[in-house]
């Protein structure tokens, strides 16, 4: 599992540990230099106000002492004699270059310094030993604090980074305590600004599975409610065929089979919308021929229709082919042309057409029924509502799984009264289209 503290301070390290380094290098280099040239400067004022009254104070080196930390100074007339010498065991050429040079002299490497004014020639030199010592300690001195300043930044970054992951442990001891039952957004109080759009996310989770958990809590009531009609029904035709004579037996048990009927069909498109709630197809998208397809689902309401009155027929018929699942797409329209069946009084008549609109196939299913009534035409897709008078059976389910099916598939759909002056609903779907595959056209008779 991916720490987010230990990554941080990981690289909070290494980011520390590049800077600090090179900035304690690159002040050590530039401390190096300066320290450099300040001795040089020492030894260029020196030589300058070198004479006889300004250098009674450079007393020769005592015996057996050490050259370090002195300065050799050298001072020549202009016939070549020395006027001064502060440290007689050190000599150096007397035509050495004006200027700076680095020489050796008695076993050691001396920084030399050489003027002349034409009376007299100024030699004065440092020991390199000393020189690199003081450079080094003023070239430490200046970098040391930035090291020091390291292991220091890391303990701050590291004690503020808990204090604010610290809130991220309190966030989640406070989830870890909700009930399963909780559905109250959760506070932003005290959340750092980085982690807001992650609560937020989580809260508009929290609202959809609440909506989620009321629509399944009023979905289970509706159920219950719808059940217990049909189930009461046959319990008093069951209590009344027990307590009956035989001349009412057979009818008591043709309401019973009627009764049993109108359960399982309830419970079977109950079933059907709670497989329709899973996110995707069970068995994926397919090319799926819609003329044959339509025709097949017209076919087989023919009869119904027929027996009611109503003439069902297909009014246009061009060959196109989608991609969906075929299972889902022949109850879409099953439920569809059902629909406008069950709501067409006798005498009144059911277009069905399948035609190309661009890139996309449309199917319209049109009937000369009683309508959608004003206001209704928003709750149609509602599981269990129902805009027909109660005498019309049916479960109220039809077109809320027409529409579940619709959205899993990419499909188009709208309901809605006729527009062209007369009585009755049109359902119209849009389905994009592949290629499409010629098929014998026919309408059944």
């Amino acid at each position: 599992m991916i720490s987010l503290r230990r990554t941080a301070l990981l690289w909070m390290t290494l980011l520390l540990t590049l800077v600090g380094t090179s900035a304690a290098l690159i002040a050590y280099r530039l401390a190096d230099d300066q320290a450099s040239e300040f001795l040089d400067n020492e030894l260029r004022q020196i030589a300058m106000s070198a004479g006889e009254d300004s250098l009674k104070h450079l007393m020769p080196a005592p015996v057996g002492k050490d050259l370090d930390d002195k300065f050799a100074v050298t001072i020549w007339d202009s016939t070549g004699r020395i006027i001064r010498q502060t440290m007689p065991n050190v000599r150096f050429p007397r035509q050495l270059p004006l200027g700076f040079v680095d020489l050796s002299a008695a076993g050691l490497q001396w920084r030399v310094y050489t003027a002349s004014n034409g009376e007299r020639t100024v030699q004065v030199a440092q020991l390199d030993t000393e020189r690199e010592e003081l450079a080094r300690n003023t070239a430490i001195g200046v970098a040391a604090p930035i090291l020091i300043v390291i292991p220091l930044s890391w303990l701050v970054v590291g004690w503020a980074m808990s204090r604010m992951l610290g809130r991220l442990d309190t966030l989640a001891e406070e989830l870890a305590k909700r009930s399963a039952s909780a559905d109250e957004a959760i506070s932003l109080d005290g959340i750092p600004a980085e982690v807001v759009p992650l609560v937020k996310g989580m809260n508009n989770l929290i609202a959809r599975l609440r909506a989620a958990f009321a629509q399944q809590k009023q979905f289970l009531s509706d159920a219950a409610h719808e059940l217990r009609t049909p189930l009461a029904a046959i319990q008093i035709q069951a209590d009344g065929l027990a307590s009956g004579t035989p001349d009412t037996d057979g009818e008591r048990g043709a309401a019973i089979t009627e009764g049993v009927r109108r359960a399982s069909s309830l419970v079977n498109q109950l079933l059907r919308l709670a497989r329709l709630d899973e996110a995707a197809p069970r068995h994926g998208h397919e090319a799926v021929e819609l003329a044959p397809l339509l025709l097949e689902c017209v076919e087989d309401h023919f009869l119904i229709a027929n027996r009611k009155g109503v003439d069902i027929g297909m009014i246009e018929q061009q060959p196109a082919t989608c991609r969906g699942a075929a299972t889902e797409l022949r109850v879409l329209l099953e439920n569809l042309i059902d629909n406008a069946v069950r709501y067409t009084p006798p005498g009144g008549t059911v277009d069905v057409s399948l035609r190309h609109e661009g890139k996309s196939a449309v199917i319209e299913i049109t009937d000369s029924g009683i309508g959608i009534p004003p206001g209704a035409e928003k709750r149609i897709f509602d599981r269990f509502f129902r805009a027909a008078p109660a005498d019309i059976e049916g479960t109220g389910l039809g077109l809320a799984i027409a529409r579940r099916i619709a959205e899993r598939n990419g499909i188009s759909i709208a309901i809605g009264n006729r527009t062209d002056g007369r009585r009755g609903v049109r359902a119209r779907i849009e389905l994009p289209t592949e290629t499409p595959t010629p098929i014998v056209q026919s309408k059944p008779q």
